[in-house]
């Protein structure tokens, strides 16, 4: 099966190479020869120029050098890593660590005979952790710029011309950057909500909520999407009340409706609170703390929350402004996102984008994807990204992961499937360890067994997943799952069992 499967992919590959016109073969081909690794200047043509030092750019620039492209990269902020490594991702990681071994100290390690007199959060001692972890990633990818040569520029850019930037540096001076190959990648900003001003004390964005200065005794999030369930997590733990107000019937609306409701109930066995198709109002901060009027979605009678925090957490948007899209005449959609082909190629000849500023889900490794590709295609070689098959983990505890279908999209698809489910409690080493709340989910073609979905919630969800991922990028069946010899005692244990309980039966429930 894995070979057949790696058969078909090649074909595959194959196939989308070479089904492109003549036209688009010579638009998109390039020759190797006529490039040569350097580090450019600002005066000088580059072959390529990526606009933002995010999860997708900073990887298309350094693999941009290695394919042998001159390659300078653009970055307004100053450090490299984008929102994700400084104020996303890693920080609330970061967080999110500190906040459960407080936690786990506090309610589990007498359980395991481990007795403390106190426990004591010292905020600052767990904020500078963070900002260390920060720093030093920051740090390693200008490392790797280095070693690969590829030349960072530090500013604020903007096209004046399909083949030229112009930057602001952080110094206060201006250059200019040419290069044959522009890719957009400045990732996207917090979307804000009509009436509410967002101040990083009171009402914060997740920038705020990553660097408060106190715990809030009350803290409201307003948006039940990964982003708002794992900050509310972080502060949870440290004992703040936290109440989650969604506008929509349910939480995460992308994860699989049988593991969204075990997953919210996890949640509030931790005490945190949900008001769902509720609408914010309005916001009123004349006071010490912050009122919040909500009502019903659908209409009612209006009340009042009282918080000491007001976390905005109601999605993200393309971050586009002021990069003289309109004067070059790049296209993008209602929502602002910048449209391209299956090449990352914008309408305009030379000129790319990449990661949250495109359609696709608004991820770091979907992002980072996108730049390897894009990159391969302008080096005239073949990239690919499936976006249905890109994972998404929110990252709280229990985590919950995620690849494929979900059940109600597949019977929207009236697709023919199987499901195959384990839980962690039948599971030994979750039992031994304590920590085995949870559940493994599979879904395949009832006639060709090939993997469709899978859902997990589980304490490290986020890397069983990508057994799952592999599996399911190579048109794996449930049976070759359920085949592989999976250590024991271990986690991914559960993987194989729902395997085994989606082609046929169990062992050990």
């Amino acid at each position: 099966m894995a070979l057949a499967s790696l058969a078909r992919r090649k074909a595959y590959l194959l196939s989308r190479n070479l089904s492109n016109s003549p036209a688009d073969a010579l638009k998109y081909s390039f020759s190797l020869s006529n490039f040569s690794r350097g580090f450019a200047s600002g005066s000088e043509e580059n072959d390529v120029v990526v606009v933002g030092g995010g999860p997708g750019g900073y990887v298309a620039a350094i693999k941009a050098a290695q394919l042998g492209l001159k390659t300078t990269c653009i970055e307004k902020r100053g450090t490299l890593g984008g929102t994700c490594l400084n104020v996303g991702c890693i920080p609330s990681k970061a967080l999110l660590h500190s906040s459960h071994m407080y936690h786990e100290a506090k309610h589990s390690f007498a359980h395991h005979g481990v007795k403390l007199s106190s426990v004591e959060v010292d905020l600052p001692a767990m904020m500078a952790q963070k900002d260390k972890a920060v720093s030093n990633l920051t740090r390693g990818i200008e490392g790797l710029f280095k070693k690969n040569k590829v030349n960072y520029v530090k500013g604020y850019g903007k096209f004046i011309s399909p083949s030229e930037v112009s930057v602001d540096t952080l110094e206060g001076g201006n250059t200019v950057v040419k290069g044959k190959n522009i890719i957009i990648a400045t990732g996207s900003d917090v979307k804000s909500l009509p009436g509410i001003t967002i101040d990083e004390k009171r009402i914060v964005s997740s920038t705020g909520a990553l660097a408060l200065s106190e715990i809030p005794k009350k803290l409201i999030v307003i948006g039940a999407g990964y982003i708002g369930l794992e900050m509310g997590s972080v502060w949870g733990r440290l004992e703040s009340e936290v109440t989650v107000v969604e506008f929509a019937p349910d939480i995460v609306p992308t994860m699989d409706a049988e593991i969204r409701k075990q997953f919210q109930r996890s949640l509030e066995k931790q005490k945190m609170k949900f008001m769902l198709k509720t609408k914010v109002v309005s916001v009123d901060t004349t006071g010490n703390g912050v009122k919040l009027t909500v009502e019903p979605a659908a209409g009612g009678d209006q009340t009042t929350l009282e918080a000491d925090v007001v976390l905005v957490s109601a999605g993200r948007s393309p971050f586009t402004s002021g990069l003289g899209l309109d004067k070059i005449g790049v296209e993008t959609d209602k929502a602002g996102r910048i449209l391209v082909n299956d090449r990352f190629a914008t309408n305009v000849a030379g000129v790319y984008a990449i990661g949250d500023v495109i359609p696709g889900p608004m991820l770091a490794h979907k992002a980072e994807e996108d730049g390897v590709a894009c990159v391969e295609f302008i080096a005239g070689k073949h990239g690919h990204v499936d976006y249905d098959k890109v994972p998404g983990v929110v990252y709280t505890h229990p985590e919950v992961a995620y690849v494929g279908k979900t059940e109600e999209q597949a019977k929207e698809l009236g697709l023919n499937y199987r499901v195959g489910k384990f839980p962690f409690m039948a599971n030994s080493r979750a039992k031994a360890i304590d920590n085995a709340e949870g559940i493994v989910k599979i879904l395949a073609d009832k006639e060709t067994d090939k993997i469709l979905g899978v859902h997990i919630m589980a304490p490290n969800a986020g890397e069983l997943i990508h057994e799952a991922v592999l599996a399911i990028n190579y048109d794996a069946s449930s049976e070759d799952i359920a085949r592989v010899c999976h250590a024991h005692p271990t986690m991914s244990e559960a993987l194989k069992e729902a395997a085994m309980a989606t082609y046929d039966k169990p062992i050990h429930i």
